[in-house]
């Protein structure tokens, strides 16, 4: 399924994003947890690769199997970091041999250590430039690309950051998934100022689960999401207690997806970090079973 036919009247796209593990048990433990979340029947499942494509080919793994074991559509991240435009190329077309019909078009972050973001010669400064490559050259796979409620960190501000995000649309793009956010108004007025920007793709939000309180001030900081001072109370209030902790980061999800879903979302993308006890909780608590 390219995930272009995942959006749009009478549907509902519903998709998950892996990252590749790091040794064999840990591999045979993720799909024991991707076998829970084929249950809720995704529209497509995505996979990550590490910084400067450290994992590229594994990543490919990981999708070819998803794909041939579930009968699953999937889609594979690729960035332009690291890569020259002919490197960016010869991943494709392993990816369209591998059965992978669809493509998260990333310019991708700095390489550890480094503060801004530098092209390779002979390759790519920005995300736009690799969905025009995509487009003109491998017009097969959907496209999805990368939006920011809170803005990039990069950015200057939020009219900055939603003009880049037209003009990876306008290259090509077939819908924009959001990066984690915990104040759906932020995405609200996200969603309003994209459409008024002329943006018609379908807007699809990214939702992360908390299950740990520690773990999730770690991503925060990374990515520039800001946790609502009430959850992190809540998350604060239950102590090393992780079952606890666990549940009322659940809790919270289920009434975050409940409110984006009475929005008319297009589509739900989890960050289910290799695991499915929590994603599962939330798609059962919104009964969001297909």
């Amino acid at each position: 399924m390219n995930l272009r036919d995942a959006y749009g009247p009478g549907k509902f796209g519903l998709s998950f994003e892996l990252f590749p593990p790091k040794s064999d048990a840990a591999e045979a433990e993720l799909f024991q947890h991707v076998g829970e979340l084929v249950k809720f029947r995704p529209n497509y499942i995505t996979c990550t690769y590490g910084a400067g494509g450290s994992t590229q080919a594994k990543t490919l793994d990981i999708i070819e199997r998803v794909r041939r074991e579930y009968g699953v559509a999937v889609a594979s991240h690729l960035t332009c970091v690291g890569s020259t435009i002919d490197q960016l190329r010869a991943y494709l077309i392993q990816a369209d041999r591998r059965g992978v019909t669809n493509i998260v078009a990333l310019r991708g972050d700095p390489p550890k250590g480094e503060t801004q973001f530098r092209a390779v010669e002979g390759g790519l400064r920005y995300a736009n430039e690799l969905v025009s490559l995509i487009r003109g050259e491998f017009p097969q796979f959907g496209i999805a690309v990368a939006g920011y409620p809170e803005k990039h960190l990069e950015a200057v501000d939020l009219d900055v950051d939603l003009t880049n995000l037209k003009r990876k649309v306008e290259s090509g793009a077939d819908a924009v998934v959001t990066q984690l956010f915990y104040n759906n108004a932020d995405f609200f007025e996200f969603r309003r100022r994209a459409e008024a920007l002329g943006i018609r793709q379908p807007i699809v939000p990214g939702i992360l689960p908390v299950t740990n309180l520690a773990q999730i001030k770690r991503i925060t900081s990374l990515c520039g999401a800001i946790l609502p001072p009430e959850f992190t109370a809540a998350l604060e209030s239950c102590g090393d207690d992780a079952a606890a902790q666990f549940e009322v980061g659940v809790e919270f999800a289920v009434r975050q997806v409940r409110e984006l879903l009475d929005s008319g979302v297009p589509g739900i993308h989890f960050y289910v970090l290799n695991k499915s006890p929590a994603t599962c909780r939330v798609l059962s608590g919104v009964k969001l079973a297909r």
